[in-house]
């Protein structure tokens, strides 16, 4: 474990604060009429629309600098707001002087050993199953080269800018805790590359989270010796030799031990978990909204989120979730008016009633990923490492299965809350289950179909979504000639939650557009709340009225659910934000 404690999240540029400023909310894609399948482009090619919508799914996007706080690397962790602050954000990065008097401390420990003649693995050894071989002197730079290049082997569609810049960051922060033995130089060279926007270009796959994600860290290993292919702070794919002159920074000559220490670890399961945990928070409040506004929509009754009756259940995520939707329906009108007549339905369906006990379940598991990720965080992970005392040993910390078993349970999360949320966006299509409505919502039943295909498009999106809560990390193939005869498949549990989480915002943004729809059709006082986020989705998307080309209408509410704007329409304690 490091050393240091993490620092007061209080100096960091947090999500909300990025928000007020204008840096976040582009829509992940740039295609109106794209699906699900379309969030991850074919192999590296300049995307035409990329200036236009510089999400989270971008790989070519011009990199927007975060103008906040420099966020330091020393020798304890960084915070999850770090990593997205980093990562998405654009936010500069320094490394601390104890960090590197730490790291030219270990350094001559691994320096030593380089003399020695006894063989020392990662110094002066092979690699893997090649682990007993000695290597001269006089060889040791190419075997350091050799190592880079022979596995930086990724292949398939570009890994996004965010997920890269994550990765170096948390390579950084562990070289940083003096643990793995590189130089200075070292150090302030992936420092630099962060702060020059050099994003190198890594596949997709590549990584089975046995040795960590050694493909994946590979290719920034090869970047930073002027080697392979990387965009610039504009998004231009160029050679990396050419954006490390440009950037006025030296490739760097690896010498014993540090090829080795660049690509063994955690850092790309890692990144996207952090990355994952700081938008489900929202997108978890973002779905108690839309939930809420169903209850109204679909005539339904508040009586069911009572704090007294959460309290005789105390799982705080569903306590969270019951208090967010009690905020959004105060003051409703339509409610009131049911109150008073009385509500024609003895209980309400349980994807309208049992929504704050999902939905919190969904949040106690983005807990337990948080109270995961912070403990990885605060790791220094490497084979072998520098202990405290100065010995160097060999070591299994870099298997990935913590990381891997928190993103897939995350993974089971996402899928059941979509669909709950799909199972609400069919009962308003439903006249014999939507109190009295339209059926489809149209507005000339027969003539027109309303909204019955954007349900077809949530269904579509929520199977996909049970199949992507299949875990990876339950998978395993044995590889290095049966050396690493186990592995974890946490970087293949990373990019499905990805998936899924962009199809929950989807299933969300769909749900948003059948409830505004639907408490417009009843014609009866929404809450203020509900009334805010109606006008501000109509700012883009049209009321009721006659059938209209619908995939633009859901893709102007999907921008508007990632842009996160909506959040600041629900009253202040409601609100959630990453930690």
């Amino acid at each position: 474990a490091r050393s240091g404690p993490p620092r007061d999240a209080s100096t960091r540029s947090t999500p909300s604060a990025l928000r007020a400023a204008g840096m976040c909310g582009a829509a992940r894609d740039a295609d109106p009429e794209s699906d699900i399948s379309d969030t991850l482009r074919p192999d590296p090619v300049p995307n035409p629309h990329a200036a236009e919508f510089h999400g989270p799914m971008s790989t070519d996007a011009p990199l927007r600098t975060d103008t906040g706080p420099i966020v330091e690397i020393g020798i304890g962790p960084v915070a999850v707001s770090d990593v997205v602050a980093v990562a998405r954000h654009g936010a500069a990065v320094r490394v601390a002087d104890d960090a590197l008097a730490e790291v030219a401390a270990s350094r001559a420990i691994i320096d030593a050993l380089a003399g020695d003649d006894v063989p020392h693995y990662g110094v002066s050894t092979g690699f893997g199953a090649l682990a007993t071989t000695s290597i001269p002197r006089d060889r040791r730079q190419q075997l350091q080269r050799s190592l880079v290049r022979s596995h930086a082997a990724s292949s398939g569609p570009e890994v996004e800018r965010e997920v890269v810049r994550g990765t170096m960051l948390l390579r950084l922060s562990t070289l940083a805790t003096g643990r793995t033995g590189v130089r200075p130089e070292v150090v302030r060279l992936y420092a630099g590359m962060l702060n020059a926007g050099i994003t190198p270009v890594i596949g997709e796959y590549g990584s089975l989270g046995c040795s960590g994600d050694l493909a994946p860290l590979a290719h920034i290993a090869l970047a930073a010796m002027g080697e392979g292919e990387v965009r610039d702070a504009g998004g231009v794919l160029l050679p990396a030799a050419d954006a490390l002159a440009a950037a006025g920074l030296e490739p760097v000559v690896l010498q014993e031990k540090e090829g080795l220490a660049l690509i063994n670890g955690t850092d790309g399961m890692l990144a996207m978990l952090a990355l994952a945990i700081s938008d489900l928070r929202e997108l978890l409040t973002t779905a108690d909204l839309v939930a809420a506004m169903s209850v109204e929509g679909l005539a339904g009754t508040d009586a069911v989120f009572a704090e007294d009756l959460h309290a005789l259940r105390p799982h705080p995520g569903q306590a969270r979730s019951a208090a967010t939707m009690r905020a959004v329906l105060a003051g409703s009108g339509a409610i009131a008016a049911h109150r008073a007549r009385g509500f024609t339905r003895v209980q309400d369906a349980y994807s309208v009633r049992c929504a704050p006990q999902v939905h919190g379940a969904a949040r106690d598991t983005v807990d337990h990923a948080q109270l995961v990720a912070e403990r990885e965080l605060a790791s220094a992970i490497d084979n072998p490492v520098v202990t405290l005392d100065g010995r160097l040993e060999s070591n299994g910390n870099f298997h990935g299965a913590p990381v891997g078993y928190a993103l897939d349970f995350l993974a089971i999360a996402v899928a059941d809350v979509a669909s709950m949320s799909e199972r609400r966006t069919d009962r308003f299509l439903d006249r014999s289950r939507n109190g009295g409505l339209p059926p489809f919502l149209a507005d000339d039943p027969g003539v027109d179909s309303g909204l019955m295909i954007a349900q077809y498009t949530a269904a579509g999106i929520v199977s996909e979504l049970k199949r992507l809560a299949v875990p990876a990390s339950v998978d395993s193939i044995p590889t290095s000639a049966m050396q690493e005869d186990h592995v974890s498949m946490g970087w293949a549990a990373a990019r499905k939650l990805r998936r899924a989480m962009d199809g929950l915002e989807r299933v969300l943004a769909i749900e948003l557009l059948t409830a505004a729809r639907g408490i417009e059709l009843r014609g009866e006082p929404p809450a203020p709340v509900t009334a805010r986020v109606i006008h501000r989705l109509r700012e883009t998307v049209p009321g009721p009225g006659a059938d209209r080309f619908l995939a633009p209408e859901i893709q102007a509410a999907r921008r508007l659910v990632a842009s996160r704007e909506l959040l600041d329409l629900i009253p202040v304690p409601s609100k959630e934000t990453a930690s």
